[in-house]
This record gives structure tokens, C-alpha cells and sequence, in this order.
């Protein structure tokens, strides 16, 4: 590294941000990281040196596959029972501190030195509990083994530099201890930043599923307040407009709102035009009393970290977070703290703009479905026939369809029946839909002929007019000769341009799918010849004609929607009209997935 480089990154505050694989690596204490089965995933530099190893030497092996048992040693117990100690720390989920043990380590000439070690094992564990690392500290004690081990001898022998030597060891384990108790200080740093990061990683990916402001809020709270400790947290919003600040704060596991004037000297108001606020003790603070005890009392804390929520160069409000108790609030937390804001202004910008889009598809969908349900009228209903109609959108706000149904009398005395389905769900395929519908009822009207020829010089128009669309639609008529009027009877016509097949239910309850072959879709090719299918009805008989949205689903295919509509037409035939459209729609298509237009035509008696 150069020399004067901070071994660092800077954040936006200003604030060194430690990298923590760098601080492993340099600290002068030996650390082994293993995974709960003892693999070795790194050893730091201490680690190496004490043990003549490189990392490629220890990275990705097992421990006792990287340091073996010395085989001239017929007594070494050293990896039973390292072990044994591993495993209850990672089981019982608690730090181990290991008596001294002999375990001779195997230098670079293949030979084994003698070594004694005092080791420490602590469980590494995530924000579920669990054991995800096994983190082995262990110190090379063999001098001091050595030296108490030759104070013994010559205690034995009567020396007196034996008691110098006991002295001397135990002005060294006191050391020891010292040194042990700093290093626990360190680990529960380690592991308390650990858990803070852990933390940050579960509400990043929370925040990445939340869809509202509220949602997004609930998560943010949740998982920040579990993972930092703390018993109180709020957010303040800026309004896009200005105005007062949308407070929510999280207390005792609820939401409260309220508004908060944006000059307010609260430190929450404060953070949201741009000045981070931090109070380790309120009774200690330079806050105002008045200040201190509306936050200590609306919040519950003693102690808080304001911060600002910037997102692209702009200020969004901020946030809070607070503790009963005083906290000391270190840099390393601080910037912990800061990642945390920094990940909730992201998420308020993406869930701001993901707001807007609904509110905009939400006022787009409306005046689409103004303009769809001005088209669909009520139907006519002759003498003898009872025709009943329904449209029902879809649930999700950006899609709206160009579905529609029709019924109108023709010049010499039939009744005709459309429904169809324009390509596309958005404004245009609206649109189109309006146009075709209407096209069609000029050309029914003007030819006052049979459905085949009139789609024929519906495709004609399209092309001619330039509306560029295309669509499925079924156009029915429904005939009576007088010889059919004197039996009682009459004649469904229809021509199919690429649209599902009717279903025909007869008065005895029998079902028919009038399936015959489907010509090109309107709008494809006006040349193509179409072809008229005819099928006489009785009173009593009902025809069903339909969009789409009422047989597809996403988890099944088109052929066993048809099958579920034949059955549910069978089960409800002789319901009424009307009864029957809502008794379709609630069993076909209960989801809302998509736009659905209905058309039922029934046979009155007479």
C-alpha cells in the first residue's frame, strides 16, 4: 500500500469505512474462520505464521487435513480433543475456552516441533440463530509451557529460581488473561457488528419485496429494530410538493402517523433537511430539555441516531432509531447505521415511483373503462328471447383489454350477436375495440346478411380505413322463418373469426361446444373466404358466447377451461339469465385475471 493511503474507503459522511476481511487479516492475534463442518475458510496472517503455512495451504482443506497429528507421537490427543470443543461451541451455540493442549505442528521439511496452545472457539451465528462460521483463536503459549514445565524441575530439585520462575509465570498468565479479555472485547465488537451487517442484508432484502410506503415501513422497522437492538424508530417523508413532514414511528411493535412541520427542531426534522443529529445520553445531551424530553417521551428512548435519506442528490426526509438506555454510538456502529439509511432512501425512491406508476396506470384504467362500458350497452330483448351481457375487467390496474359484446336488431327481423376481443391490453386496444365495434354495426346494418359476408366486408373496411388491429370475434344471428315461427323454433348463424366456440346448452340440459372450423382472425387478410355454421334452436335452449378471460388460466391450458365451462353451463342450465352471467363468472373466473365479456341468449317459450 502506498504510503499515506488510508487503508480505507470514505463514506459520505466522511467516515472511514473498515474493511473488515483486511482487519481479519492483519490482526495480530492467530484466527482460524471455519464452516460448522471444519473447513477452513481463511487463516489470517498470524494464523500462517504461527504455523509455517501459506493459504493456499489452509483455504477450502479441513483442519485436521491441513495440520495432522504428528505419527511419531503415539499419545497425541490433540485433535480428538480440539475436536471435541469445536463441536460444543458449535452445538451449544456458546463461545469454548480450551485448556492448554499439546499439538505439534508439521514444518516446510516435513518434520514435527513440538507446540502448546491456549485456544478459544467461538460460534459465528446469523439473525436466525444458526451457525454459519466457527472463528478459532489460538496462541502459541509452548515458551511459557516450557519455562513453567523447567520452573517445576527446578522446584523439584530445591532451586530456588523456581519461585521466580512461578512468578514470573504468573505475572505472564495475568498478561494472558488481559490479553484474552481484550480479545473477547474484540470478538463481541466483531460479533455485534457482524449481527448489525447480518441484519442489513435481511432488511435489504425485505425492503426489495415491499410495494407500498407502508409495507416498506413495517420492514424497515422490523428488521432494523431486531438487528440493532433497538426499542424505537421512525421515518419522516418529504412530500414531493413541500408541506409538513409524513412522520411514522414504530413503538412496542405499532405504527403511529402524524404530521410534523418541516422547520420543526426535533432531531428527526432536523436529519430530513439534511443535518444528522446523534445523542448517546439525553440527560447528558446539549439538547434543550424541551427537545430532549419530547423525543425521550414520544419515542420511549434515552438515546437516538437521526440520520438524513439521500437518494440521488436528494434530501427524501429521514431516519430514526432509538434505545432505552444510553448508547455509546462508535464510529463502526455509526457507519453500520448508516448503511441502514442509505438502503431505506433507495427503497423509499424505488416504492415512491412504484406508487406513481399505479396512481397514473389507476387514472389511465378509468377513463379506459369509461370509455368501454359508454360501448357496451344494454341489449335488446325481442319477443321470446331474453339476452343477458356482463363485463367484468380485470383486477391488475395497467391492463385494460379490448373485450366486448353486442346485441342489436337487424332490418329484417333477426336479432345479431357479437363478442370479441381486440389483440392488446392498454388505451389502443381500447380504442380499437371502439372502432370495430362500431364498423361493425355500420356494415350488419347496411348488408343486412349473413354473418360470414359482413366479417368478410368488416375485413375490408379495417384495411381500407387503415386500423391497424386485429381482433377474434363470433357474429350471430339469430333467424326465424315463418315455418319456424308456426313450429316454434329458430336458426343460430354464426361465422367465427378465431374466437373460442360457443356453448350451446339445451333445454334438457345437454351440452354442445359448437366447435367448426375458425377462420383468420379480422385483420389479417380481408381476402381470405369466411364461412357461415347454422344449428336450429328450441325453447328453452341457451347460448353462451364468450371472451377468453373466462376459460384460460395461467395453470392449466385452453382445452380444459372448455371443459370446466361445458360442465359449469350443464350444472346451471335453466337458471335464469342474469343469474346465469354472475354464476359463470364467479365460478370461471374468480381471480380477476382478465377481462372478461359475456353474452347469454336464451329461447323464451311461445
Amino acid at each position: 500500500m502506498a504510503e499515506g493511503r488510508p487503508p480505507y474507503r470514505v463514506s459520505r459522511a466522511g467516515l472511514p469505512v473498515p474493511d473488515y476481511a483486511q482487519v481479519f487479516e492483519a490482526a495480530p492475534a492467530p484466527f482460524l474462520l471455519l464452516t460448522p463442518d471444519l473447513v477452513i475458510v481463511h487463516a489470517n496472517r498470524a494464523r500462517r505464521a504461527s504455523t509455517a503455512t501459506t493459504v493456499a495451504e489452509n483455504v477450502g482443506r479441513h483442519l485436521f487435513d491441513a495440520f495432522p497429528m504428528n505419527p511419531d507421537d503415539p499419545a497425541a490427543d490433540g485433535m480428538t480433543r480440539l475436536a471435541a470443543f469445536l463441536a460444543e461451541a458449535r452445538d451449544t451455540r456458546r463461545p469454548v475456552l480450551m485448556p492448554i493442549q499439546k499439538y505439534d505442528i508439521r514444518i516446510p521439511d516435513g518434520s514435527y516441533q513440538e507446540r502448546f496452545w491456549s485456544s478459544r472457539n467461538v460460534p459465528i451465528l446469523d439473525d436466525a440463530g444458526q451457525v454459519v462460521f466457527l472463528l478459532h483463536h489460538a496462541d502459541d503459549i509452548t515458551a511459557y509451557v516450557r519455562d513453567r514445565d523447567q520452573a517445576r524441575r527446578e522446584a523439584a530439585r530445591g532451586q530456588d529460581r523456581a519461585s521466580r520462575v512461578e512468578s514470573d509465570l504468573f505475572v505472564r498468565t495475568q498478561e494472558l488473561e488481559r490479553l484474552n479479555t481484550r480479545l473477547r472485547e474484540v470478538g463481541e465488537r466483531q460479533e455485534r457488528t457482524a449481527g448489525s451487517l447480518a441484519g442489513l442484508a435481511a432488511t435489504v432484502s425485505a425492503l426489495a419485496r415491499a410495494q407500498t410506503t407502508r409495507e416498506l415501513l413495517e420492514q424497515l422497522f422490523r428488521h432494523s429494530c431486531e438487528a440493532l437492538g433497538a426499542d424505537a424508530a421512525a421515518v419522516c417523508l418529504a412530500e414531493p410538493g413541500g408541506g409538513p413532514l409524513q412522520l411514522t414511528e414504530w413503538r412496542r411493535g405499532r405504527l403511529f402517523t402524524a404530521e410534523l412541520a418541516a422547520d420543526s427542531t426535533l432531531p428527526m426534522a432536523v436529519a430530513a433537511a439534511g443535518s444528522p443529529r446523534i445523542v448517546r445520553d439525553a440527560t447528558l445531551s446539549g439538547w434543550s430539555d424541551v427537545e430532549a424530553t419530547r423525543v425521550a417521551e414520544g419515542l420511549g428512548v434515552r438515546s437516538w441516531a437521526a440520520l438524513p435519506l439521500r437518494a440521488g442528490g436528494r434530501l427524501l426526509g429521514s431516519w430514526t432509531v432509538g434505545w432505552a438506555g444510553p448508547r455509546a454510538l462508535e464510529d463502526e456502529e455509526l457507519r453500520v447505521l448508516d448503511a441502514y439509511a442509505a438502503q431505506c432512501a433507495q427503497a423509499v425512491e424505488r416504492v415512491a415511483r412504484l406508487e406513481e406508476e399505479r396512481r397514473r396506470a389507476r387514472a389511465t384504467r378509468s377513463l379506459s373503462e369509461a370509455l368501454q362500458r359508454s360501448l357496451l350497452t344494454a341489449p335488446p330483448q325481442p319477443d321470446h328471447l331474453r339476452i343477458g351481457v356482463r363485463y367484468r375487467p380485470a383486477a391488475r390496474e395497467a391492463q385494460v383489454g379490448g373485450d366486448w359484446y353486442d346485441a342489436f336488431p337487424s332490418r329484417d327481423g333477426a336479432t345479431t350477436l357479437v363478442i370479441g376481443d381486440v389483440t392488446g391490453h392498454d388505451r389502443d386496444a381500447a380504442a380499437a375495440m371502439g372502432q370495430l365495434r362500431n364498423l361493425l354495426r355500420g356494415v350488419a346494418h347496411a348488408l343486412d346478411a349473413p354473418p360470414a359476408p359482413v366479417l368478410s366486408a368488416l375485413d375490408h373496411a379495417v384495411r381500407d380505413l387503415g386500423v391497424a388491429t386485429l381482433a377474434t370475434t363470433v357474429l350471430a344471428r339469430v333467424e326465424q322463418t315463418p315455418e319456424q315461427a308456426a313450429a316454434g323454433v329458430r336458426t343460430l348463424r354464426w361465422s367465427n373469426a378465431g374466437h373460442p366456440p360457443p356453448v350451446l346448452v339445451r333445454a334438457d340440459g345437454s351440452t354442445q361446444l359448437l366447435e367448426r372450423p375458425r377462420n383468420l382472425l379480422v385483420g389479417v387478410d380481408p381476402d381470405t373466404p369466411r364461412t357461415d355454421h347454422a344449428v336450429d334452436l328450441a325453447p328453452g335452449d341457451t347460448v353462451v358466447l364468450y371472451t377468453d378471460g373466462l376459460v384460460e388460466r395461467r395453470d392449466a391450458d385452453l382445452d380444459d377451461g372448455l371443459d370446466r365451462l361445458v360442465a359449469a353451463a350443464a350444472e346451471l342450465a335453466g337458471t335464469p339469465v342474469d343469474q346465469l352471467c354472475d354464476a359463470l363468472l364467479a365460478r370461471m373466473a374468480p381471480d380477476f385475471a382478465d377481462d372478461v365479456a359475456l353474452l347469454v341468449l336464451r329461447i323464451s317459450p311461445g
